[in-house]
This record gives structure tokens, C-alpha cells and sequence, in this order.
């Protein structure tokens, strides 16, 4: 009996493992919203880490965690690090392209809970008196990632906090009209 139930714990395991394997490699999560501003009110509030704690929702989930800057004050070259609970974990954040009031793309290095690399950008495209900003996340996904984002929606996770974000900034900078 004993022996049936490993056999059976085996392909299980098997199973699950072959349904990771055949995992997409590359994600990419992205949320859109129109905010009531120029592109420029908005370009300057992403394109300066020291801004982000006001309007980022990782900013709130950690009123411990830590972060430092380093490398310019803004733009390329840019450097923000983070360290906190399990749920913040450690990572840092560095601008490698910004275009005035038309996009950014940083690079995002996860240290902890997981190790991991990501690119991030948020666009910005003018529509009027508004601006649709685009934030996004890709990258590839290891065998790890792809076993994590069948356990736990990431798209969802990592997409209601975008959309949180966004919103926040929304009200930041329709605030400061």
C-alpha cells in the first residue's frame, strides 16, 4: 500500500513538473489608465525614485522597510534599493532609458524572497488635456517562476498593484493641477 502511494506521489510530482516545463518562458504584465494631466506632471513623478514613495503601493506594505538612492537624482542612471518584510523583500531599481514625456525603462533586480530580473516602463501618450499612461513588467520566467505564477496569479497579484499605483498618481498629480 505504502509503496502504491509513493508510486503515486511520483507522478504526481512528474506531472506537476512536465505542466511547469511547458510554461510560457516570457511574461509580461501591463495596466493602462487616463489621467487628467499633461504627460509632463505625470513624466516627472516616475522619472524621480525620491516621488515614488508618495504614489507607489510598495511604498505602504512595509512602514519599516528601508530604501536608499544612488546614482543620479532622476533619470538615467537612477538608482533606487529597497529592504523589508517577507512581502517587500530586498531589490533594487535602476533607470536605463528615459525619454521626456514619452516613456521610461528601468531594470528591476530581485534579491529576496527570490532572485530574479525584470524589465519595467511606464509610457506616457497625450491625448488632449489627458495622458494615458502604460505601466508594464517583463521578462522571462525560470523553471521557479513559472511554478509560482501557476500557484499564485502573478498577473493579478502584480496588476492589482499596478492599477493601484496608477491610481494613486492619478490622484497625485489631477491634486497638483
Amino acid at each position: 500500500m505504502l509503496k502504491k502511494i509513493i508510486i503515486g506521489l511520483v507522478f504526481i510530482i512528474l506531472g506537476f513538473c512536465a505542466y511547469v516545463a511547458v510554461q510560457p518562458d516570457d511574461f509580461r504584465i501591463t495596466r493602462s489608465l487616463k489621467i487628467a494631466a499633461p504627460a509632463d506632471k505625470i513624466f516627472a513623478q516616475v522619472n524621480d525614485f525620491h516621488k515614488w514613495e508618495a504614489w507607489s503601493p510598495w511604498a505602504k506594505i512595509d512602514p519599516n522597510g528601508k530604501t536608499d538612492f544612488g546614482g543620479t537624482n532622476s533619470g538615467v542612471g537612477a538608482v533606487m534599493s529597497w529592504e523589508g518584510n517577507w512581502e517587500l523583500g530586498k531589490g533594487s531599481s535602476t533607470i536605463l532609458e528615459s525619454k521626456s514625456n514619452e516613456f521610461i525603462r528601468f531594470q528591476l533586480d530581485f534579491l529576496e524572497p527570490m532572485q530574479g530580473q525584470s524589465l519595467a516602463e511606464f509610457t506616457f501618450r497625450s491625448e488632449g488635456d489627458n495622458t494615458e499612461v502604460t505601466w508594464s513588467m517583463y521578462g522571462k520566467n525560470n523553471f521557479i517562476g513559472k511554478a509560482m505564477g501557476i500557484v499564485f496569479n502573478c498577473e493579478k497579484m502584480v496588476g492589482g498593484m499596478f492599477e493601484q499605483g496608477l491610481e494613486n498618481l492619478k490622484n497625485i498629480v489631477e491634486e497638483k493641477k
